[in-house]
């Protein structure tokens, strides 16, 4: 009995080795974990789908939690990698903090789809002063004072619970910092969405990834992206108009007609330079290969010297 059970365990272990993809000589592998921003967070997805096509041996874990939440992970050196939708601080890159521009997108503010006052919405839009009046100053109580109108329903402000880059983004199109921001505080870019969606007198701010369907390319059900009064006229001109669409404000945002900010650069974040072959080898292709899965997952790609300057960081470990 002894012997049947020991060639029993030798089969087993054999056919367990020949089940298993035989690793090629050379071939990366390790592994590779990543954090932070709900804005950057479905395009690492398709990177890193991409990116273990060629290289199997490579495990990537990703979580969104917030831009805030990846800056703390990867200066505690919880990730190898840290998604940031924002500006990484001088005091960031004091602690260590090594920022490579990987794509472009905007925060929008979104409205319910069946909002009061929609009709005169989208004729006069949003101007950079009635976002203050709503985020920071709290002047605007009624839609009929967004709107110019003598409409007395109540407006209902949202804004992020969690340290996010684009709360912090939106802030700083108003002058200020997202601590500033007034409004009824819900956690995450999912979060924030589904409120809005979820009252006829909200309103929010949320990344285009959240904002629009990646299949229609429409707003999402329930929702719609309120129309930036850009030059602050009073009414939407017509190369104002471009919100219908993912792929028409995609453009806009590459052709500069959406203010910056809250369009905005997004990072993968390092502590120091990486020194990991498997991370280096991600970056390396987020830098160049990659770029070609922005612009169908609704991002924009980078300037070739915004991207060459990420690459040339990499050559100094």
């Amino acid at each position: 009995m002894k012997q049947i059970i020991i060639i029993l365990l030798a089969g087993f272990a054999l056919y367990s080795c020949k089940s298993r993809p035989a690793q090629k000589e050379g071939e990366l592998k390790g592994e590779i974990s990543i954090s932070g921003a709900f804005a950057l967070y479905p395009l690492v997805v398709k990177w890193a789908d991409e990116f273990k096509q060629a290289h199997p041996g490579v495990r990537i874990d990703i979580s969104a939690g917030g831009a805030g939440k990846g800056m703390t992970d990867v200066l505690a050196k919880v990730v190898d990698l840290g998604m940031v939708s924002r500006e990484v601080y001088p005091p960031e890159i004091e602690k260590g903090a090594v920022g490579f521009a990987v794509a472009k997108d905007a925060v929008v503010p979104t409205i319910n789809a069946s909002n009061p006052a929609l009709a005169d919405l989208l004729k006069s839009g949003l101007t950079r002063e009635d976002a203050v009046k709503l985020w920071i100053t709290g002047e605007h109580k009624t839609w009929g004072d967004v709107a110019g109108t003598s409409r007395a329903e109540p407006v209902h402000v949202y804004t992020r619970s969690d340290a996010c880059g684009a709360a912090e983004t939106w802030a700083l199109w108003l002058g200020k910092k997202q601590e500033d921001l007034l409004g009824t505080a819900v956690f995450g870019d999912p979060g924030l969405a589904t409120a809005v969606q979820k009252d006829p007198l909200g309103i929010g701010l949320n990344n285009l990834s959240y904002a629009y369907d990646e299949g229609t390319r429409a707003p999402n059900p329930g929702l719609l992206v309120l129309p930036v009064d850009a030059n602050e006229n009073g009414v939407l001109d017509p190369d104002e108009l471009f919100y219908d669409t993912k792929d028409a404000i995609i453009q806009a945002i590459a052709d500069d007609k959406y203010p910056s900010p809250p369009a905005r650069d997004l990072y993968l974040v390092t502590n120091g330079v990486p020194g990991k072959p498997e991370v280096v080898a991600f970056l390396e292709f987020v830098l160049t290969k990659g770029q070609e899965f922005n612009v169908p997952a609704g991002y924009i790609s980078l300037s070739t010297a915004k991207l060459q300057r990420g690459l040339e960081i990499l050559k100094t470990k």
